[in-house]
């Protein structure tokens, strides 16, 4: 595997239907940046053999063989860039895929309520479970993370995001060694180059914004289907346990 370059790769890992892509959208806007999005999307589907929309078209569209991905995410950055965001979801990393690229990148873990996550992620598919929102993996790449630096790596609620964007992003930029940039608070609307193939099944919403929304209404544990009820307290204690870790929202100056 290519030694890293000077540029500071961020790995920002994130189960589904959380802020993810209005996260790569603000680091995208930044003029010092490249972005990923998801690069394991076609080996996880390839491995799994999970039917997602455009399922053949993802496929086509990366590589499948994840070691070839890891290769390629620490090889060389994108146009030359001193910062690649690259966006990960933990749902994709199956367990045999290689980590130890990651030990390169600075690891970050963005994370939301489980109430929150399951209300949204049941508007888009019937069936749901701990694995299928991520929260298994995103557990155990939190703890490799922090054994491997001897702290927990830098962690942000999407909560805390929309509340504070720029408290936030500023933070996040200091945990990750780079300045705040005020590019990433706005964008223009639209489709990006780098937006993988599936945006159009997934992207409608981000694709009209502008900027990271207002806060969202925290759904109630109650009013989850009784079905997600024991999902949700299943994942409840690794998102209080990545919460106790998360940044506090930093002054720009």
């Amino acid at each position: 595997m290519p030694l890293p370059s000077p540029t500071i790769r961020i790995a920002m890992w994130s189960g589904p239907r959380n802020i993810s892509t209005a996260m790569m959208r603000a680091f995208e806007n930044r003029p010092d940046a490249a972005v990923s999005d998801e690069p394991f999307y076609a080996a996880s589907l390839a491995a799994t053999g999970a039917d997602h929309p455009m399922r053949e078209a993802v496929i086509a569209s990366q590589p499948t063989d994840p070691a070839r991905v890891a290769e390629d995410l620490t090889g060389p950055v994108p146009d030359g860039r001193t910062v690649w965001y690259q966006k990960h979801m933990t749902h994709h990393m199956q367990p045999d895929f290689p980590l130890d690229w990651s030990r390169h990148m600075v690891n970050c873990f963005l994370i939301r309520a489980p109430e929150a996550v399951l209300a949204s992620y049941t508007q888009k598919w019937d069936a749901v479970s701990l694995e299928a929102i991520g929260v298994p993996m995103q557990a155990a790449l939190f703890e490799r993370e922090a054994d491997r630096l001897g702290h927990a790596p830098p962690v942000i609620d999407a909560a805390d995001v929309l509340a504070d964007p720029r408290g936030v992003l500023t933070a996040l930029c200091r945990a990750c060694g780079i300045p705040f940039s005020e590019a990433m608070l706005a964008w223009p609307p639209g489709r990006r180059a780098s937006d993988g193939v599936w945006a159009p099944a997934w992207y409608d919403a981000v694709e009209k914004s502008t900027g990271f929304g207002p806060p969202r209404p925290q759904p109630a544990f109650e009013s989850l289907r009784d079905d997600l009820k024991p999902i949700a307290e299943a994942a409840r204690p690794v998102y209080l346990r990545l919460k106790a870790s998360a940044l506090v929202a930093a002054s720009a100056a």
